[in-house]
């Protein structure tokens, strides 16, 4: 049985939603935390929306068998392809990051004109331009893959020459149709807010869709009861499909603190959906 003690769970294709793991244990510092993370077949960006939708209910499966009360989806392009599927499959309640950092944007914006960055993947699946579009159709979306912003996001260049040069070149075409919101619509990419927010200047609002979901977390768990209450420190476990060489030390740099109980589960023990 699920009781306001049971920890939340959250998936990603790989170590990019720890960013989002990271605003949960700020936002909600009492709750225990299962982590899952499908290092093995990373990225998601490139494979079908089917086999997306497959690798997301097996996530979600083994994070259900580990008793988790509220399931998020810290992956941008699982989110955007998945996310109606898992709810349908999940006795829990389940959200994405697309919805919240879309409302967050929506909300921030003052002159309609919204900008997103993300992956290929994530850009073409128009996920963010037409969440935007539903909750304000006189919001103006644009959008702009930086593909190698996960590169620089994972070897830790937050703030680095390099950095600036590609930011710069992403960014400018959105700049030049003055936008004054930008989602940073890839859960590597606050890292690299110092570097995007330089090139952007004062005038445009950054929204990180992690900080959005978090709040959204906090407000599901306050209206249901669910939320946790107790003062014993919490348990944050990691469970991964594959132990990549620099998994924890790019980790902790994601998470912003040590990464502890880091687990393997192999492919052939998650549920069999396929």
């Amino acid at each position: 049985m699920r009781t306001r003690f049971s920890p939340i769970g959250l998936f990603d294709s790989g170590i990019g939603g720890l960013s989002v793991a990271r605003q949960v244990m700020r936002m909600l510092p009492n709750e225990n935390i299962v982590y899952f993370g499908d290092t093995a077949r990373v990225p998601y960006g490139t494979k079908s929306p089917e086999t997306v939708i497959g690798y997301s209910l097996q996530a979600a499966a083994f994070l259900r068998s580990q008793g988790v009360k509220l399931i998020i989806i810290a992956c941008n392009t699982a989110s955007a392809v998945a996310l109606q599927a898992v709810q349908l499959a999940s006795e829990v309640p389940v959200i994405g990051v697309i919805q919240p950092g879309a409302a967050a944007a929506v909300a921030a914006t003052r002159n309609g004109r919204v900008g997103v960055i993300g992956t290929q993947g994530t850009v073409q699946s128009l996920a963010y331009q037409n969440a935007i579009t539903d909750l304000s159709c006189s919001t103006s979306v644009l959008a702009q893959p930086c593909p190698l912003f996960v590169t620089l996001a994972e070897e830790g260049h937050t703030y680095h020459p390099g950095t600036l040069i590609f930011a710069r070149e992403y960014l400018h075409p959105l700049l030049r149709q003055s936008i004054d919101t930008l989602i940073l619509g890839c859960t590597h990419y606050p890292l690299l807010q110092p570097s995007i927010s330089e090139v952007c200047g004062p005038a445009v609002t950054l929204i990180d869709p992690g900080i959005a979901t978090a709040q959204e977390a906090l407000h599901l768990l306050e209206h249901s009861e669910m939320r946790n209450s107790s003062t014993s420190l919490p348990r944050y476990e990691y469970y991964l499909t594959d132990l990549p060489l620099k998994f924890i030390e790019v980790g902790e740099r994601f998470l912003g603190r040590k990464l502890d109980h880091v687990h393997r589960v192999q492919l052939d023990d998650l549920p069999n959906i396929f």
